[in-house]
């Protein structure tokens, strides 16, 4: 079973950014995409959404793949 995962990222920055990818994928969640938050009144965004993902442990205690 696939388990998804969604980090809020309120201020966004390249250090911010980096910082939840390196922190999540370092406890074995996989990078699956980033979402951004505009605002009408600025180009910078407001907040962005990075996704990942993460296999289950099935019942039997084996590692899907």
């Amino acid at each position: 079973m696939l388990i998804y995962k969604v980090v809020e990222i309120g201020t966004v920055t390249e250090e911010a950014i980096e910082e939840v990818l390196n922190t999540w994928s370092a406890k074995g969640w996989h990078f699956d995409g980033l979402q951004f938050a505009m605002r009408e009144s600025s180009k910078r965004p407001a907040m962005a959404f990075a996704l990942f993902t993460q296999q289950s442990v099935c019942e039997e205690g084996i590692h899907e793949n």
